[in-house]
């Protein structure tokens, strides 16, 4: 049973740092991409950071380019986004995700998700 567990979510003041962890179980995304999405209140889900499991490259999203970094272990079979310089416009419950490229930039079909966890950025 694939499994896909985040950790590192809370609360945080503006301008502080998270780190998030996906923790991978079941199988081996060697050929996939592992994604962060967040989705806020009332907002519809949107696609953070993504990384090649193999190769490492990334990908990340306007707003969040010179804040974040995704990063992976695959000996740990580990994903983590670093989160600096919070802003409150951050605050929503952050997804680990895991999928080809062009699925996981088209957030329709996704396979494999993980619970979610929440992160709250105070002004």
């Amino acid at each position: 049973q694939v499994q896909l567990v985040e950790s590192g979510g809370g609360l945080v003041q503006a301008g502080g740092s998270l780190r998030l962890s996906c923790a991978v179980s079941g199988r081996t995304f060697s050929n996939y991409y592992m994604g962060w999405f967040r989705q806020a209140p009332g907002k519809e889900r949107e696609l953070v950071a993504a990384i090649n499991w193999s190769t490492g490259t990334t990908y990340y999203r306007d707003s969040v380019k010179g804040r974040f970094t995704i990063s992976r272990d695959n000996a740990k079979n580990t994903v983590w986004l670093q989160m600096n310089s919070l802003k409150p416009e951050d605050t929503a419950v952050y997804y680990c995700a895991a999928d080809s490229y062009s699925v996981l930039i088209g957030i329709r079909g996704v396979r494999y998700w993980g619970q979610g966890t929440q992160v709250t950025v105070s002004s």
